[in-house]
């Protein structure tokens, strides 16, 4: 492999590494929050969760240095609104309801048909492009998600729990997809608006219907649940939507479940069975099919002004002004010229043509 393909490989190779520790942080937090449920509703509980990830990020902005990202501008309120709406309310809320419906094991496999939806939104209405082994990966993921066995007894699904459950997948396949269109903004910025609009929306809405207030030891881990689960596993998958898209983001993200369901015999005293055993090889086998994955061909880019995080490379050869900051990597408005050549790539904000 040449330097150029090297180089062209190493936001994908980031978008990995970044997409797995989200989902390894956020794949604990099924279990965890099935727990909190005993002391607490649903809605209140997404509140301190998105309040304590707001919180860690707030803090994180505050005491971090400069991160040289393009800021938020007004012109992405309007998506900023539908995935608070989507990923922030409607998600986590829909999530928790499902999940005091269902098994912890059960509720954690369910949560893998995220990946399928967020893939069929960027290619139905992003542009992404999706080879024969992303296609037989949706396939793959599905058919494992079909296969679970409901578990009998006290926590035995019913169909609103399912229903539930894949209304929450929905709604983080529309966030996903939206966070990804704005991924070129400082992810972090993303993050707090959304967390500590979706953590304050959903306390008052949790209060007013509950009437009631968690014990101090529930807000505290939920608090702190969130801070890891819900805040660092969130800029992390901002950052591997920006590097890989939302599609192969979600492959990458669709290990969490395998990491609930891994954990809930631990948390839940819940154990594993034949069919939760044959939905993860299913799930594992789509995973790695879309992991194999390599793109490269002959590809045109249009001319495009817009401001984001670079550095002057084969994509971003532009001369400065006076005003322009020093330095690499750095972030400012900027100008693509027209571009034809062949390297290995993703569907990033960079790589939306025509197959």
């Amino acid at each position: 492999m040449n330097n150029s393909a090297r180089m062209h490989l190493e936001p994908a190779r980031k978008g990995a590494v970044f997409g797995l520790l989200a989902a390894a942080l956020f794949g604990l937090s099924a279990p965890i929050a099935k727990t909190l449920l005993a002391d607490t509703s649903p809605q209140l509980l997404a509140g301190l969760l998105y309040l304590g990830a707001g919180l860690s990020v707030t803090l994180y902005r505050k005491l971090a240095p400069s991160r040289a990202e393009a800021p938020l501008t007004r012109s992405d309120s309007p998506r900023l609104l539908a995935l608070i709406a989507c990923g922030g309310v409607a998600g986590p809320v829909f999530m928790l309801f499902g999940l005091d419906r269902v098994s912890a094991v059960t509720g954690s496999l369910l949560l893998n048909l995220e990946a399928p939806c967020t893939m069929a939104i960027a290619v139905l209405f992003f542009r992404e492009h999706l080879g024969r082994y992303a296609a037989g990966a949706i396939v793959l993921i599905l058919a494992g998600a079909a296969s679970l066995k409901l578990a009998p007894g006290e926590q035995s699904a019913d169909l609103l729990g399912v229903v539930l459950l894949t209304a929450a997948c929905v709604s983080w396949a529309i966030d996903n997809n939206l966070t990804q269109a704005l991924s070129l903004r400082d992810p972090f910025a993303i993050v707090q608006v959304k967390t500590l609009a979706a953590g304050s929306l959903n306390l008052i809405v949790g209060f007013a219907l509950t009437q009631q207030v968690p014990p101090a030891a529930t807000v505290a881990v939920a608090l702190g649940l969130g801070a890891a689960s819900y805040g660092a596993s969130v800029v992390l998958d901002a950052y591997a939507l920006r590097f890989v898209g939302a599609a192969r983001e979600a492959a990458y993200f669709a290990t969490a479940p395998f990491i609930g369901a891994l954990a809930s015999p631990l948390i839940m005293g819940e154990s594993l069975g034949w069919g939760d055993g044959i939905a993860m090889l299913l799930m594992g086998l789509g995973v790695g099919s879309l992991l194999r994955e390599r793109h490269g061909h002959f590809h045109s880019h249009e001319a495009l002004r817009h401001s984001h995080r670079h550095e002057h490379d084969e994509h971003h050869k532009h001369p400065h002004g006076p005003e322009d900051p020093a330095g690499e990597p750095h972030a400012h408005p900027h100008e693509h010229a027209p571009l034809v050549h062949d390297h290995p790539h993703v569907p990033d904000l960079h790589h939306r043509h025509r197959h």
